[in-house]
């Protein structure tokens, strides 16, 4: 239960980075690529890099600048 509880956090925390460094993009678009970077490693056996391998994803999972 604690791991859940440290995971939401830790998604929180990447969303609201995101959207900081994103102001462009809808906040629903950015808590959806972190909700699916999340989901991708959420069974990770080794959880310390989970934050940047998540923000790293759901910043591939964005539509950058020159793609609209």
């Amino acid at each position: 239960m604690a791991a859940e509880t440290d995971d939401v956090s830790v998604i929180r925390h990447v969303i609201e980075r995101l959207a900081r460094s994103r102001p462009d993009l809808d906040s629903r678009l950015v808590r959806r690529s972190v909700e699916t970077a999340y989901d991708e490693f959420r069974n990770a056996r080794v959880r310390t890099y989970l934050p940047i391998l998540m923000e790293r994803r759901a910043k591939d999972l964005l539509p950058h600048a020159e793609d609209r």
